[in-house]
């Protein structure tokens, strides 16, 4: 059986270093996406939203798995794109008003065929309104900067700041603040949780 690892085929992207931030050029992949808005934190809707894209992820992987493809791939890490009407809603951290996209990169061999038989098949095991709001959509980043951040997400702001001052140095910003998350919150210590900060650059 082939197995795929992504994270590992695409490490210039998925395993930057805290130390430096760095350019990167990220190209076209298909993501699983899911819009919403809200304190992430306190919202039943980002929790459900997040539960769907994680519950129709593994169901495709393990329908690639044992299906007529017979390819073992790791399903990939959360990522999420926020921005806010009002940009001042992040430096007051009014969490109520931030907007969000969640997502998981689907590899380029599962079909929205499959896709669509996962949606059905969590419909029938789960009641989770978020399934119906999925979408599979092809989405393209271009020149962005990015590093690691290891800690928990209130003390993102100077990693932030870093990765900012390095496109204002070169270039300015474009695009929305993107998130890719590599640890499990549920089960690791908050000190050690490793976050990608990915800014879209002109």
């Amino acid at each position: 059986m082939q197995k795929v690892d992504l994270k590992r085929e695409l490490k210039h992207l998925y395993r930057p270093s805290a130390k430096e931030v760095v350019q990167v050029v990220v190209p076209t992949f298909q993501f699983l996406m899911i819009d919403g808005e809200g304190d992430p934190n306190t919202s039943k809707e980002y929790a459900e939203a997040v539960e769907a894209l994680f519950s129709v992820s593994y169901t495709a992987k393990f329908m690639v798995k044992n299906g007529t493809q017979g390819i073992d791939y790791a399903v990939m890490p959360l990522e999420g794109l926020w921005w806010s009407d009002d940009m001042s809603a992040f430096i007051t951290n009014d969490r109520s008003k931030w907007k969000w996209t969640m997502m998981i990169m689907q590899p380029h061999f599962v079909e929205v065929a499959v896709i669509q038989e996962a949606i059905a098949e969590v419909k029938r095991k789960k009641a989770l309104s978020a399934v119906s709001e999925l979408r599979m959509e092809n989405f393209t980043e271009g020149l962005c900067a990015q590093t690691l951040h290891v800690g928990p997400f209130n003390e993102e702001g100077p990693t932030i700041q870093r990765v900012h001052g390095f496109i204002d140095a070169r270039s300015a910003l474009a695009g929305k603040h993107h998130e890719v998350y590599l640890s499990d919150i549920r089960r690791a210590d908050p000190c050690k949780w490793r976050t990608i900060i990915r800014q879209p650059m002109k």
